[in-house]
């Protein structure tokens, strides 16, 4: 994923500041990555942008209140909302990891 330098400065800047940005983007996903706490923006600067990461990989990876967060705040306010993507998200880690190891790796 390729983003500018300004973009990549506010994934991995102060909170406060990506919150700020949140509040002017139209887009659900970025709205959403931009109010995550600053790790976790860290973790998808790193694994998805800078290293060339799957974002489908990197997001069930996450801990369960960042994919439940995902869920209520982008997933379930789509027009037609990805019912296989939510139920997937909305499991436990464990069944992720597996799904990313078994299908996603395989």
């Amino acid at each position: 994923m390729d983003l500018p330098a300004h973009a990549r400065a506010v994934l991995g800047g102060p909170d406060f500041i990506a919150r700020r940005v949140a509040g002017s983007q139209s887009d659900p996903q970025q709205r959403w990555l931009l109010g995550r706490p600053r790790e976790v923006r860290r973790s998808f600067l790193h694994d998805v942008v800078e290293e060339g990461g799957d974002q489908e990989r990197w997001m069930l990876l996450q801990d369960e209140t960042v994919c439940r967060s995902y869920v209520d705040e982008v997933l379930s306010l789509e027009t037609v909302p990805d019912r296989q993507s939510i139920w997937l998200l909305r499991q436990p880690r464990g069944v992720r990891e597996s799904y990313v190891r078994d299908v996603l790796s395989a």
